[in-house]
């Protein structure tokens, strides 16, 4: 499991790291997240992350914690890896996020977040590039 990584942008420009409360947690670098009621919260499934996160916890956080994440921009384009297999997945679809660690794309294409931009295979945690507009 990778997480979302920043692999480019349009102008190349690098996100500044905006500082916001989380839930109660436990986040890695490259976790998709979403403002939930004032705090940041795993974006899984079809949930279109808006915030991706910049810091790794050792132990679940207490809820109101200040973390240090980058906002999620149209012309962003992430690594992460795949949970299952993108055979029959073409360059272009757009995919859900796994269930339930924000971490890595799925071969769902139902409902879809995140759109391929490029990916070294189809097997369970090939290299994947994607973009969330």
């Amino acid at each position: 499991m990778r997480g979302f990584i920043p692999y480019s942008s349009e102008d190349g420009r690098v996100q500044p790291w905006q500082y916001l409360p989380a839930t109660a947690i436990k986040p890695s670098v490259g976790m998709a997240m979403v403002l939930s009621s004032g705090k940041l919260a795993i974006a899984a499934g079809t949930t279109k992350p808006t915030y991706i996160s910049m810091f790794e916890a050792q132990s679940t956080l207490t809820a109101g914690d200040i973390i240090p994440v980058i906002p999620v921009e149209r012309d962003q384009i992430f690594e992460t890896t795949n949970s299952a297999s993108l055979s029959g997945v073409n360059i272009g679809a757009k995919v859900t996020l796994h269930a339930s660690n924000g971490c890595q794309v799925t071969g769902t294409t139902s409902s879809g977040v995140a759109e391929i931009v490029a990916k070294d295979g189809d097997a369970a945690g090939s290299r994947v590039l994607v973009k969330f507009s």
